[in-house]
């Protein structure tokens, strides 16, 4: 886990992520990465090329966005750099974990560990309550949480009062920010999040945005996000942008409107 940042610090952490083997090399520390990353479905005239030798480092302590057309690889590489899909080439590491050689038991055991998943669907079991929900992987872990952290993670979420309520008697925004404070209860390296706000009004949708945001600036935390909304990838602090499996620009410091001409080029 990365120490809260200070102003000054954050302010560093908005340039380029590191896109060549020289960059990453140089860039020190980096919470995950790919290196010559390929993907590849299929065989013969069904063959699809998902990635095509992305090189990436996700810096700690920074939120950052993936972003591209429909078909261009963005899911496909957060699922290989958060350890639930294989690569057909390259590398991927999780802190200096390389995934690619690990096996399935350990693969899983590191995606518990070390990792948290924030998904489009909340994933809440129905029956456990929101505070059940949020424990529910260390409690099958077996590990007790450090309560000090669960606080802290409860009261930024801001669902304390919320705590005993069941997912049916929630609203939507306050499901996802329960699958988030889940995500962060167990003190993750990374956080990984699939088109996060995708089922939700704009409101609530900001709510959980503006969570993220902050899990980053006050909590340290560092956190990855597929999205094709390019309100939702202002929140960010860096836009990563893919076209054809590969990556084609950046963008810091985002705003709404810089990160819909980016994609409107991209259409093109």
């Amino acid at each position: 886990m990365t120490f809260p940042l200070t102003t000054s610090a954050y302010r560093d952490l908005t340039g380029p992520a590191p896109t060549t083997d020289d960059e990453i090399r140089s860039a020190g520390p980096l919470a995950a990465r790919a290196v010559g990353v390929t993907k590849v479905y299929g065989t013969g005239d069904a063959r699809v090329s998902a990635l095509d030798g992305v090189t990436l480092g996700i810096p700690g302590g920074r939120f950052t966005a993936i972003m591209g057309p429909s078909g261009s690889g963005k899911s496909t590489l957060m699922h290989c750099l958060a350890g639930l899909d294989s690569v057909t080439g390259g590398e991927v590491f999780v802190g200096d974990v390389e995934l690619t050689r690990l096996d399935d038991r350990r693969l899983t055991r590191l995606r518990r560990d070390r990792i948290g998943f924030v998904f489009q669907s909340f994933n809440l079991i129905p029956t456990l309550t929101a505070l059940e929900n949020i424990t529910l992987p260390m409690d099958i872990a077996g590990v007790r949480p450090d309560q000090a952290w669960l606080d802290a993670v409860i009261d930024t979420v801001g669902l304390r009062p919320r705590l005993r309520h069941r997912p049916s008697e929630l609203s939507g925004g306050q499901q996802q920010r329960v699958a988030c404070a889940r995500a962060l209860a167990s003190k993750p390296e990374i956080i990984f999040a699939d088109e996060p706000t995708g089922n939700l009004d704009s409101r609530s949708g900001a709510e959980v945005l503006s969570f993220l945001r902050n899990s980053v600036r006050e909590m340290g935390q560092t956190v990855v996000m597929v999205t094709h909304d390019p309100v939702a990838a202002s929140y960010a602090d860096l836009v990563v942008f893919l076209a054809d499996g590969r990556i084609v620009d950046q963008l810091a410091a985002p705003t709404a409107q810089g990160v819909l001409e980016r994609m409107k080029g991209l259409d093109r």
